[in-house]
C-alpha cells in the first residue's frame, strides 16, 4: 500500500492525511474484497524497515492502525472476516499489541474471507525465524520439505499469493511474501494506494484473469 505520502504532498496536506485517507481506502478495498469472495486478502500495513521512519510519523500510525481496528472489529464480524498478523508484534506500542491481539481473537472462528495484515514484517525476517523454529523443534535434514518448511512461516495454512499488487509505480518486491511470491503474478500501477478504488482493484482482477499461468510449465496448446 504505497503512495501515502507522495498523495499528501500533491495536495499540500500533512503526511498525516495520506494515512488516514490510505486507511479509507484499505476499508474500501476489504470490503470490496469479501464481496468479490475471495478468501484471502494480504495488507502490508508496516515492514521491519519502516522503524527507521521519524518517531512522531511512527507513532501516529500506530494510533491510526488502533483507531482503524477498533471502528472496524463490529463490521469484520459482520461480515464474516478473520483477522490475522503477519509478522512481529511484540515490538509494537502496548495499546497497539492489545487491541490487535483482542481482533484477533474476537474474530478468529470467522470463516469466509482471512484478512492477514502484514505488521513488522519483512520477507527476509520471516524466513530466518522459519529456519530457526525448525533448529528448535531439531528436525533432521532430510525432513525439511518444500511443504514442512512452508510449515514454519507465517502464512502457514494458507495459499500462497494468486496475485501481488503493488501501487505508487514503484516496480519492486520490497522484502514482502520472498517465500510465498515465487509463482505470483504481479501487477504494477502508478495509482497512489489513497487513489486505489474498487474499480482500480477489478482493472487488477481483470488483468490477472488475462493471463495464462503455467507455473513453470509449458506453453497450452
Amino acid at each position: 500500500m504505497d503512495g501515502n505520502g507522495r498523495w499528501a504532498r500533491a495536495k499540500n496536506l500533512p503526511r498525516s492525511e495520506g494515512h488516514n485517507q490510505g486507511t479509507k481506502t484499505a476499508r474500501a478495498i476489504v470490503e470490496e474484497s469479501r464481496r468479490l469472495n475471495i478468501r484471502h486478502l494480504t495488507l502490508y500495513a508496516f515492514s521491519r524497515e519502516n522503524w527507521t521512519r521519524p518517531k512522531e510519523e511512527v507513532s501516529f500510525l500506530f494510533d491510526l492502525l488502533t483507531r482503524f481496528l477498533k471502528g472496524e472489529l463490529k463490521s469484520l464480524i459482520k461480515q464474516d472476516i478473520r483477522l490475522n498478523i503477519l509478522g512481529d508484534i511484540s515490538d509494537l506500542p502496548l495499546t497497539a499489541r492489545k487491541v490487535i491481539e483482542h481482533a484477533c481473537s474476537k474474530t478468529k472462528s470467522n470463516r469466509s474471507m482471512t484478512l492477514n495484515l502484514a505488521l513488522n514484517y519483512s520477507g527476509r525476517w520471516e524466513i530466518v525465524r522459519a529456519c530457526r523454529l525448525i533448529l528448535e523443534q531439531g528436525l533432521s535434514a532430510n525432513e525439511i520439505t518444500e511443504e514442512k518448511f512452508s510449515d514454519y512461516l507465517c502464512t502457514a495454512g494458507q495459499p500462497d499469493p494468486d496475485l501481488i499488487i503493488r501501487t505508487s509505480g514503484e516496480l519492486r518486491i520490497s522484502n514482502y511474501l520472498l517465500y510465498q511470491s515465487a509463482y505470483s503474478e504481479f501487477y504494477f500501477t502508478r495509482t497512489l494506494w489513497p487513489d486505489f478504488t474498487p474499480q482500480e482493484l477489478h482493472l487488477a482482477l481483470e488483468d490477472y484473469a488475462s493471463r495464462q499461468r503455467r507455473l513453470g510449465g509449458t506453453d497450452p496448446k
